[in-house]
């Protein structure tokens, strides 16, 4: 009998071609001898294909194992990157024969602000990343993090599904969140008394316009150029969640944290759409349940970030403690400062998701 060769690569991978393709590219075999012939071939490719339709009616179908790469947009062992990395280990573990994760690594693989193209166009199937850093692809992402609800709330009141009506036509998926209750702070060198009057300081889109409305001057930097920034004077501090800050060293160059805290920090599963849809359903139900039980797990953080601030004490950052009107002053220009962004760049969405993400 003639075997049958033929694939098409693509990246390193075999995937199938289309009809057209697949019978120009066929080259039929027999004991070291090839039939060139087109119209034997045509015939040898109509006589292989009922055949292997036939096969595949005589017995079930098997998934075969699919390896999806990955990359965080956090430091590997970091704060932001420690419930990814439990994820990956789980699958690996459980979806042998299924699904497999190669964790490709950290932000010397994809830099921070580059991860949501690379999952986009395909560079990496699935990524651990926050909307804040791929609000150049789907805007409304940053909503994400301006929110005091849990993850179970935002799937019960449906901000994630809605959410990914948003992403989908970018052809991505946001599979699950990896955060809960991580507030953002102020970190400061010089000081706080209500204002960041006469201070420069690292942003990113999530607080560049609380930062302005409070007075700064505002620079944007990837975090791994922020310990130098600090060392030079550059700036003068940063807005960053109370989780995350001790493992980049910036305790050394810190001097303040103001409380309360605002918004809350967003990191989850980023995966492109079409890579998901091209599992099976027994590969995705698999997935499904691996998602769930890590938005399970969120609800360590209240421990975590209890753990981070008295590390954070042990390393010498005093905290600023604001009186109440205070704090109700920073959380309200905060909140509206926040919404008011977010309409400004999806005037059709912007009410949606502040009913969905907002203040309870």
């Amino acid at each position: 009998m003639p075997t049958l060769e033929y694939m098409r690569e693509s990246r390193g991978e075999r995937q199938p071609g289309n009809w057209r393709a697949f019978v120009s590219c066929l080259v039929f075999r027999r004991e070291g001898s090839a039939i060139r012939h087109p119209r034997a071939a045509a015939h040898a490719a109509v006589a292989v294909l009922a055949a292997a339709a036939a096969s595949l009616l005589a017995a079930p179908a098997a998934a075969q194992e699919v390896t999806l790469r990955a990359v965080s947009a956090f430091d590997e062992g970091s704060f932001f990157s420690r419930h990814f990395e439990q994820l990956v280990d789980k699958i690996n573990a459980e979806g042998k024969g299924l699904v497999q994760i190669n964790y490709i690594g950290g932000p010397k693989a994809v830099p921070p602000f580059e991860v949501g193209n690379a999952v986009r166009n395909r560079v990496v199937d699935l990524v651990n990343v926050t909307g804040v850093f791929y609000t150049n692809i789907v805007p409304e992402a940053i909503a994400m993090a301006f929110t005091d609800r849990s993850t179970e709330e935002l799937r019960a009141n449906g901000a994630i599904d809605y959410m990914n009506t948003l992403m989908a036509p970018k052809g991505l998926i946001y599979q699950a969140r990896l955060s809960d209750h991580v507030p953002y702070h102020i970190y400061t060198n010089k000081g706080f008394d209500g204002d960041l009057d006469g201070q420069k300081m690292r942003i990113t889109p999530v607080y560049r316009d609380l930062f302005r409305a409070l007075g700064a001057t505002v620079v944007q930097t990837a975090p791994g150029e922020l310990y130098t920034a600090l060392e030079r004077g550059v700036v003068d501090g940063y807005g960053w969640p109370i989780g995350g800050m001790l493992d980049l060293g910036w305790h050394e160059k810190t001097k303040y944290r103001v409380d309360p805290g605002f918004y809350s920090s967003e990191n989850g599963v980023l995966m492109n759409l079409a890579v998901w849809n091209s599992l099976t359903q027994e590969q995705r139900d698999f997935l499904s349940q691996q998602f769930a039980w890590a938005e399970a797990q969120n609800a360590t953080y209240q421990q975590e970030v209890a753990e981070e601030a008295a590390r954070q004490a042990q390393a010498g950052i005093h905290v600023i403690a604001l009186d109440e009107a205070a704090a109700e002053k920073l959380r309200k220009t905060a909140s509206d400062e926040a919404w008011g962004r977010v309409k400004e760049i999806s005037p059709k969405h912007g009410d949606k998701l502040q009913a969905l993400f907002g203040q309870p």
